[in-house]
């Protein structure tokens, strides 16, 4: 038989250019040292910094200190079955979490695995955890409120959507209350809500989502959360995580968003340990110093996307724990400089029954006005001064001194308006009662009820409106204008009228 050398050199010379190309090459590095959920490796020479990396048992681990010799990972499982010499490859991706309406109702770590017990989240996309957020040109100013359902915060110290407010204050004083209960009032306005739970106890996180599923808002909502027990690492990244969940709603489907981070003092904790452990050099309060670049850029993700990118948004409502009411901590200062505005909650009024505990005088919304409808805007106008005034001469009221008349005019109509702005937890308002209560308020109606009856004679007031008067609440629906004053105040006038007289109250005191 003749070999044909022709057709032997051809068969040999598609083999070799063939070969390996069905060959996959890994980049594979050994661990030198572990503990605490870092994991020291070498021999990953092209590792890139927050790529994620498989360790030989299957564990994920997240390239954070990229080091002449070795490479930093943090760990994100369990760190106790990973030992020295185990084999670590790159994976060639940056951390991603899964995305999509498939998340809605679920309950997922940082990495997006679940843990409600619900099976597999079945879902095709996914975004990275961390991206640069938008620039000047893709957005635009806040101007579309979004309401809480509270009157002390919708009248005084209203949110946008896209906005950025923090919520501050002592360990319970009501922060949280405050996040759940505006995460309850966006049921049925379409808005997509991620309650990001960080180093909770897992008891506390289970009575959030046990009052959320009560009140019907898990339909729109999704849980992240890293507990307590999590490492360091899944309590860093449950923030970015949330927000990239979040992402996915308002850039591709263009609708409105609200993050709840509750709360960052303790995401800072977990960064610091963190960083402390990669051997980084600390700084103010053994705080890393890259501390204040670890808030702004989550936050800087919160947006109002401008119309021809959309026009979505994402509202982002950080909690900060302070300690003993100390603003001027090194974290509570670095959220307040980069937050739009923020809601200050006091142990003193906490602790005497007022709720939510909203300290006027230091909460601010930056972006004011516009985060209002216009009739809000017009009712509660004079709202915060009367209290501001209340609060600067309740001090001499309690040591019984004389007061001229106008003195006591503005300390009884400012203890009326405390007691109107009270409010139970799940107990939201629609704005347009909002507006009937506060106006009722701040043009002296109340002033002549007595105080332990101001919220019995609110609840008549809006039911009386509500089913004599309907076309109130209907224009500032439609309209969000205030509806004839002169109309309005007659209406009023009639059931404060017949209030007092049910009351028994006297002609003297009307």
């Amino acid at each position: 038989m003749k070999l044909n050398t022709q057709e032997i050199v051809s068969v040999l010379k598609s083999e070799i250019e063939n070969y390996g190309k069905d060959l996959q090459v890994d980049e594979v590095g050994t661990v030198i040292e572990v503990g605490d959920g870092i994991a020291r490796a070498y021999g990953l020479k092209n590792v890139m910094s927050n790529e994620m990396v498989e360790f030989e048992n299957g564990v994920v681990g997240l390239a954070l200190n990229l080091e002449e010799s070795s490479v930093g990972i943090v760990i994100l499982g369990d760190f106790l079955q990973i030992k020295e010499g185990f084999t670590v490859k790159r994976t060639g991706k940056i951390l991603e979490v899964p995305t999509g309406n498939a998340l809605i109702g679920r309950v997922v770590n940082p990495l997006g695995e679940p843990l409600d017990g619900k099976g597999p989240i079945q879902t095709s996309s996914s975004r990275p955890v961390e991206i640069i957020a938008p620039g000047i040109a893709k957005r635009e100013p806040v101007s579309e409120p979004l309401q809480t359902g509270i009157k002390a915060i919708d009248s005084m110290i209203p949110i946008g959507r896209g906005q950025r407010e923090l919520i501050i204050g002592d360990r319970g004083t009501g922060k949280t209350a405050v996040a759940v209960d505006t995460i309850v009032n966006q049921k049925g306005k379409g808005v997509i809500c991620v309650y990001v739970a960080i180093a909770q106890k897992a008891s506390t996180v289970a009575a959030v989502i046990e009052k959320l599923q009560a009140a019907g808002a898990m339909e729109y909502s999704i849980v992240v959360a890293a507990n307590a027990s999590d490492p360091a690492a899944l309590q860093y990244l449950a923030p970015y995580a949330g927000t990239a969940m979040a992402e996915e709603f308002m850039y591709n489907q263009n609708k409105p968003t609200l993050c709840v981070y509750d709360d960052l003092t303790k995401q800072a904790n977990a960064y610091r340990q963190m960083s402390l452990l990669l051997r980084r050099p600390p700084g103010r309060e053994a705080f890393p110093g890259d501390v204040f670049y670890l808030h702004s850029r989550l936050l800087e993700r919160a947006v109002k996307m401008h119309r021809n990118y959309g026009g979505g948004s994402l509202t982002a409502l950080p909690i900060i724990e302070t300690q003993e009411g100390e603003v001027s901590a090194y974290i509570p200062t670095n959220v307040i400089s980069i937050t739009d505005g923020q809601i200050y909650l006091q142990p003193n009024l906490f602790a005497s029954g007022v709720r939510p505990a909203v300290d006027v005088g230091i909460s601010v919304s930056r972006v004011g006005g516009n985060a209002q409808i216009k009739a809000m805007k017009k009712v509660a106008g004079t709202l915060r001064l009367d209290l501001a005034s209340y609060r600067a001469l309740e001090a001499f009221a309690q040591l019984g001194t004389e007061l001229d008349e106008s003195t006591q005019r503005q300390i009884d109509r400012g203890m009326r308006m405390v007691e109107l702005l009270k409010q139970g937890q799940f107990q939201p308002y629609p704005v347009e009662r909002q507006v009937v209560s506060i106006f009722a308020g701040t043009r002296g109606y109340l002033d002549k009820i007595p105080v332990d009856k101001v919220r019995d004679y609110e609840s008549g007031l809006l039911e009386f409106v509500g089913d004599k008067y309907p076309e109130i609440y209907q224009g500032i629906t439609e309209t969000g204008e205030l509806p004839a004053e002169d109309k309005l105040k007659s209406i009023i006038l009639e059931f404060t009228e017949n209030y007092k007289k049910t009351i028994g109250l006297g002609a003297e005191n009307q």
